[in-house]
């Protein structure tokens, strides 16, 4: 009996689960559900005779082995920085793996040995990263078949709040890991435009931003997404002269938060004490010079922004003035205070409905012809467990698993989905599952 081993099941994992076991109990395969979290387990399994539940600790070097070693094929789930484990104790047991997360450099040094073992472990295979190369390169693939070169490639995803659950001024609530909200454009940004090479560092991110109009979902904000230019050759795209790649969030959302920048609240690398009792007020009042008057008054004189402001408005609601808003940890990072606050104010209702957004622009020359289009996707969720988030991730790597299971994938060595070998048949069954792009002559 063919066995799949799911490691998480967190907040993206409910689609992703309630599909493998689908198709584990029309092909006889069994589905094992590892979390530290017994109730996490249970909630996604539902006592499903196709799914068994193991309490796992990643780092227990004995029980890593032994269940990887008993199982045909692993999906992780796990925090980036976990994979590796998961993926080297894969490559021992000659184990496929497969996940959601970015090829990271040590995953990358695997390739050889995966290769060498016919393995394959497959990387960027959710949402973005994953449907966003999957449906860009099948757009790009189709341009070159009809004789075209790419000048401009732009393409911009937002995990997002269904206009209908959209009842606060930020307009937006938590559907994925909140603590990567928080931590989101930290680093330096690399894309090209215009031929030329740039760069945007983390003070300048949410100030750079382009306006982006999605039909059937309206107008957002755009800001750059780590490194684009790692993309250029992978895309097969070396001569373009813009290659972008971002982040959506609805309108007013960047310069609040390049506020909450500017005053250190998403700074992550050291502890802050605050007494015991202390609010979030204290913790602005920590980063502004000494002076008179409300801390409210001191903030907007100290970002150069009327009281009145967007920026400050949204820093308010936040609770971050109010003195009887305590924090919840005596000695955490800056960025811990700031994600207990949003994690609360930006909470996911039961009933609530998430929206993911995605569009893609392309820019491309026949002949002595030039052409623009683009393909967009929206997706809602169901509610605050069935989200749009949990599908997009979920399905695309379930349906992955599925093809490698049945053998139908003989790729080996690390690779994300840009090879028709991969999009093609993902993206058509997504379609069945009411995933499907739009596309638009501009």
């Amino acid at each position: 009996m063919k066995k799949i081993l799911v490691l998480g099941a967190g907040r993206s994992s409910s689609a992703l689960i309630t599909y493998l076991l689908k198709v584990s109990a029309t092909n006889g395969w069994m589905l094992t559900v590892a979390d530290a979290d017994e109730k996490l387990i249970n909630g996604k399994l539902k006592n499903h005779p196709s799914g068994i539940p193991l309490i796992f600790d990643i780092n227990n070097e004995e029980q890593r082995k032994k269940e990887i070693g008993s199982h045909h094929l692993v999906i992780s789930l796990l925090p980036p920085q976990l994979h590796i484990l998961a993926a080297r104790e894969c490559l021992n047991m000659s184990v496929p793996f497969i996940t959601a997360s970015y090829v990271s450099p040590e995953i990358q040094a695997l390739d050889k040995e995966a290769k060498e073992k016919g393995l394959l472990i497959l990387m960027e295979s959710g949402l973005d990263p994953g449907i966003d190369h999957m449906s860009a390169m099948e757009e790009i693939d189709k341009i070159k078949a009809e004789g075209g070169a790419l000048i401009s490639f732009k393409s911009y995803t937002g995990g997002l709040v269904a206009p209908e659950s959209d009842t606060n001024p930020w307009h937006y609530k938590i559907s994925w890991n909140p603590r990567n909200v928080v931590l989101a454009g930290q680093g330096t940004v690399k894309y090209l435009e215009n031929g030329i090479y740039k760069y945007v560092p983390y003070h300048r991110l949410f100030s750079r931003i382009e306006n982006i109009e999605v039909d059937d979902a309206g107008m957002f904000e755009g800001y750059l997404n780590r490194d684009s230019l790692k993309y250029i050759d992978l895309y097969g795209l070396n001569g373009i002269d813009t290659f972008i790649r971002g982040t959506l969030r609805g309108e007013g959302y960047c310069s609040a938060w390049n506020s909450l920048i500017q005053l250190g609240l998403t700074e992550d690398s050291y502890t802050i004490d605050l007494p015991e009792g202390a609010a979030f007020v204290n913790l602005v009042e920590s980063y502004l010079p000494a002076g008179t008057g409300s801390v409210t008054d001191r903030t907007s004189k100290y970002l150069d922004l009327a009281l009145q402001s967007n920026e400050i408005q949204l820093m308010k609601w936040l609770g971050l003035f109010d003195p009887g808003n305590k924090i919840k940890f005596s000695n955490a990072t800056p960025a811990q205070h700031l994600q207990s606050l949003i994690e609360e104010k930006w909470k996911l209702e039961a009933n609530d409905k998430d929206r993911i957004v995605m569009i893609h622009y392309f820019e491309y020359k026949v002949g002595s012809e030039f052409f623009r289009k683009s393909s967009s996707l929206v997706v809602n969720g169901d509610d605050q467990i069935n989200t749009a988030m949990a599908k997009t991730v979920g399905l695309p790597l379930g349906i992955a698993a599925k093809l490698l299971m049945e053998g139908q994938i003989k790729l080996t060595g690390v690779h994300v989905p840009t090879s028709k070998e991969l999009y093609y048949p993902i993206l058509r069954e997504l379609e069945q599952e009411g995933i499907r792009f739009k596309m638009k002559e501009l």
